[in-house]
């Protein structure tokens, strides 16, 4: 791909505004560790949840949902379309419970639930946990998609005169380049810088985006004659079911019934994955925890999880179809979105230098948040809780600036051994089976303790680890990957419970003290609730559960109805949007109702 002088410039403007920003805000941002991570706990809705949605749209989820869809047809992104269930939870479940606490990471919350040496060991094996190896593996894969756009967009990538002669390892060289502009940003103005520049970021690429499917589909010939030629591709493959289906037929060869049923009713509960987490959890709880009040946490964990299923798939998934048609001989598949962009039949030239923009849009709103959340555990969390206990706010934030530089060269380590970017989703999602039952229990339940957390993350890291290096269960094949989850969370759920029961329950007196805190639904909270009786508490029950089913079945409906129109079906894309609109307004009439004023002023408790 050849870009000319003012395609270069497009990008050199998007990094320099990025930097004005990062020292606009650097004064707001750095004058205390709650600025630097929290955002001063007064951020809005709009921009918490844009930011999340930034977050979550990086360089490697259009890749990705390639890979899945050449795969496994549409009907392969259930992967991440069933986790729209657990965002759905925190909503109305978790959201105002996470701002209630006023922790400032979702790690800090271990010894606000958890009291003793067990929660000090816990916060402190989380915070490295989190911190080092499942962040570095995030960043890794989000690396890993910049550096296969990079060795596409220029193609024979490689100085052998400084000894980089392999492409991959001169790609991941440029990508450090990238990242450390990005720490630069991040540790200039902390969330704040993050928060901004999201925003920016997110209106670029969802534009650009939806303008390379238009461009992809025509390229095709328009959506008649792709979904003709993908109908041919049905018919030359074995095991009957559509590569268009959005839900897969009983035996399809594109999506195994075992894997559908796991992304369905297991993985959204059972899995902890980053973004989705159950119960809410690091990036999400980080932006709910900065937010202005209960009202605006809520608000902004909706905004993202409508925006995330139900606005952005179809631009990705559009683009996939028409790359497994333009090029069906592509080896590496998740690529093949790269490709339409360096193809000039396909995607105009001119507009080279914004697209490269935007993939580094994409790419930096990630890193900025993954940079900052990981240093958010290791300083407050680790650092500051068990090594220096008595630093200035500005020691803290010189720690945390070198501790985002520590994390960028681990995850291009990290990187140049990866191959797959669905791969590396899977194999987190595998390793975090099991977890997700002690993580949304622990706000409703008072006999949940230290241990029972300790438990379910040894024994869902070492069961899935035992399944898939010693008895060679792959989870790039669907069903052993359907079958690796099921038997995690089977083992764990059961490790963790029995180690429940056989250990003492939390200090009265810490669990009284959260139980005041947070307000959580008294149901399973009864010998402590007794010894509180002056609590309202407003945190769960059957009203919630009537606003996650209405909250789920609205953003569904939309993803669905959306995807109907878009190939012409307009009865059923249209009856899918008025049932959305009914469910949505019985949604907000419930919310209402309930004393939620979800569009007043003030944030309610």
């Amino acid at each position: 791909m050849h870009l000319r002088w003012i395609d270069w410039l497009v990008v050199l403007a998007y990094f320099a505004l990025n930097l004005g920003v990062g020292l606009w805000l650097r004064r707001r941002a750095t004058g205390s560790t709650t600025d630097f991570f929290g955002g001063g706990r007064n951020v809005s809705w709009w921009l918490a949840g844009t930011s999340m949605v930034a977050t979550t749209f990086a360089a490697d989820t259009p890749l990705a949902v390639t890979g899945l869809v050449a795969s496994y047809g549409i009907a392969g992104n259930w992967l991440w379309w069933s986790m729209l269930m657990s965002n759905m939870l925190t909503v109305f479940f978790f959201a105002r419970l996470w701002r209630r606490s006023r922790v400032l990471t979702d790690v800090e919350f271990v010894e606000l639930r958890y009291g003793g040496r067990p929660a000090a060991f816990l916060r402190g094996f989380r915070a490295l946990y989190l911190g080092l190896p499942i962040n570095c593996i995030i960043l890794g894969w989000v690396n890993l998609a910049m550096v296969k756009i990079l060795m596409i967009l220029f193609p024979g990538l490689a100085f052998p005169s400084v000894g980089l002669g392999d492409p991959k390892l001169t790609a991941l060289v440029l990508v450090f380049g990238v990242m450390l502009v990005t720490a630069l940003l991040s540790t200039l103005s902390g969330l704040w810088g993050v928060l901004v520049t999201d925003l920016i970021q997110f209106v670029l690429k969802m534009g650009m985006v939806i303008l390379l499917a238009f461009y992809a589909v025509r390229a095709v010939g328009g959506l008649g004659a792709l979904k003709e030629k993908l109908l041919a591709l049905d018919a030359a493959r074995e095991g009957g079911g559509s590569i268009l289906s959005f839900v897969p037929d009983l035996g399809s060869a594109w999506m195994p019934m075992i894997a559908f049923f796991v992304y369905l009713f297991v993985n959204w509960w059972a899995t902890w994955y980053p973004g989705s987490e159950p119960g809410g959890g690091g990036y999400v709880a980080q932006r709910m925890l900065c937010a202005k009040d209960e009202r605006h946490s809520l608000l902004a964990t909706l905004w993202f999880t409508v925006a995330h299923y139900a606005l952005r798939p179809w631009p990705w998934i559009l683009t996939a179809l028409a790359s497994l048609v333009l090029y069906p001989e592509l080896e590496d598949k998740e690529a093949g979105f790269v490709q339409t962009i360096v193809d000039p039949n396909v995607f105009p030239p001119a507009l080279a230098g914004v697209m490269v923009a935007a993939f580094a849009a994409a790419y930096m709103s990630t890193v900025s948040t993954q940079l900052n959340w990981g240093a958010s555990y290791l300083v407050n969390d680790f650092y500051r809780r068990f090594i220096v206990r008595d630093g200035s706010d500005k020691h803290y934030v010189v720690v945390a600036q070198l501790l985002t530089l520590l994390l960028m060269v681990i995850s291009c380590v990290v990187t140049y051994f990866q191959d797959s970017i669905a791969g590396a989703w899977k194999f987190l999602m595998a390793i975090g089976a099991g977890t997700g039952a002690v993580y949304i229990l622990r706000w409703y339940w008072w006999r949940i303790n230290a241990w029972s957390e300790v438990a379910a993350m040894l024994a869902a890291f070492a069961g899935s680890v035992a399944l898939q290096y010693g008895w060679g269960m792959n989870t790039e094949d669907p069903r052993q990957f359907a079958w690796t989850v099921l038997l995690t969370v089977a083992w764990s759920t059961a490790i963790w419970l029995i180690v429940t029961w056989f250990t003492r329950p939390e200090d009265e007196a810490r669990l009284v003290a959260f139980y005041r805190r947070v307000r959580p639904n008294p149901a399973l909270w009864g010998p402590i609730a007794r010894l509180a009786p002056e609590v309202t508490a407003s945190g769960g029950g059957w009203g919630n559960a009537l606003l996650w089913a209405l909250g789920c079945a609205t953003v569904y409906l939309i993803l669905f109805g959306t995807g109907h129109l878009i190939f012409g079906e307009m009865a059923a894309g249209s009856g899918f949007l008025v049932a959305a609109g009914v469910t949505g307004v019985v949604m907000y009439q419930t919310l209402r109702r309930r004393g939620w004023n979800v569009l007043g002023d003030e944030g309610g408790g």
